[in-house]
């Protein structure tokens, strides 16, 4: 793996994505979206996360954020297992859930290339992590961030679009808390 995207200030702000193997849209579906929202809330409330941005889009997340404990790595490696499993789970027992076949499938293929994972992979290994060292690189993937939305035709404003912090910084109702920056 190269060292161009890692996580070297284990205390410092990062711009991260968190991505779904073979880009399979599972956050088009409510249920999914819901899981990595009360993982925030949880993160937030015990773990020391620091979020500063997020937008969940069908087949990946980003977030802006930092721990407190100093330890993002950590944070990262326990917010995707988390969601990694209670998301894979939720799969299986979702009885509507249409493309379940064609889901494990492809989360099984992607799991028999990593040593790390046994049976089904969600996420992909990288994160796609750019420090947060400037107030120019803060504006500049806060804004990205928000109008990812936009950009895909979801919706003409990005404080429109529920699953993005963009509402919590346009001062409307928002489904979880951020710390705004």
């Amino acid at each position: 793996m190269g060292t161009a995207y890692q996580i070297r200030d284990q205390g410092g702000s990062y711009f991260l994505t968190f991505q779904v193997v073979g880009w399979v849209d599972v956050f088009s579906r409510q249920l999914y979206r819901d899981i990595i929202l009360e993982s925030f809330r949880f993160c937030r409330a015990s773990k020391g996360m620091i979020l500063y941005s997020y937008v969940i889009m069908t087949n990946h997340v980003h977030v802006m954020m930092r721990s407190e404990s100093g330890d993002l790595s950590g944070l990262v490696r326990d917010f995707k297992k988390y969601t990694s499993k209670k998301i894979l789970d939720k799969i299986k027992m979702h009885h509507g859930e249409s493309r379940l076949e064609w889901m494990e499938m492809v989360f099984k293929y992607h799991a028999k290339y990593n040593k790390r994972v046994s049976k089904l992979q969600l996420w992909t290994h990288e994160n796609h992590a750019v420090e947060l060292n400037t107030n120019e690189l803060f504006d500049t993937r806060i804004n990205y961030i928000h109008e990812n939305p936009v950009r895909s035709g979801w919706v003409e404003k990005a404080e429109d679009y529920l699953y993005s912090s963009a509402r919590n910084y346009a001062q409307l109702d928002a489904l979880i808390d951020v710390d705004l920056i």
